[in-house]
């Protein structure tokens, strides 16, 4: 019996070794799987936050493009506005303008109808020349907003 006695608690050590060395690598292998969801969790969120700042970014730079777009519309306009406003006397250009004024001496040789059509002329090219500063003046202000934004956002 002794013997009996023996082998079965021979056995039974030899079950409880490859008992607990299989929950061993079990644990380890679920240790193991928790570290890697913990770790695909954290790079879902990178990637979330990356994604909304992209969103945001994409947003702000789309209204930088929008008012842009609206600033260039109102600009088409600035032409009309400036050749009214100097034909009216509301509004004197620089003297910086005064190499137009030596043009003068020559019109007053020139018919009505020439002058005329002169003063039309350089009333459009003051009003395009107004406009043409305008639009750059958007421009540089639309840029300036993009370097603006892009320097709020933390670099990845």
């Amino acid at each position: 019996m002794t013997r009996v006695h023996i082998v079965v608690g021979l056995l039974l050590f030899l079950a409880g070794f490859f008992l607990g060395r299989e929950w061993r690598d079990r644990s380890a292998d679920i240790a193991a799987g928790k570290q890697e969801v913990k770790q695909l969790n954290s790079q879902v969120q990178a990637e979330q936050g990356a994604r909304a700042l992209e969103q945001t970014k994409g947003q702000e730079l789309a209204q930088i493009g929008a008012k842009h777009e609206e600033d260039r519309d109102a600009a088409e306009a600035v032409p009309a506005a400036v050749v009214a406003d100097l034909r009216a006397g509301n509004l004197q250009l620089r003297r910086q303008w005064a190499a137009c004024e030596t043009n003068r001496v020559s019109e007053s040789a020139a018919g009505a109808a020439e002058r005329d059509a002169l003063a039309e002329l350089r009333a459009k090219d003051q009003g395009d020349l107004v406009r043409i500063g305008r639009e750059a003046d958007d421009q540089i202000r639309a840029c300036q907003a993009v370097v603006r934004s892009d320097r709020n956002q933390p670099s990845s």
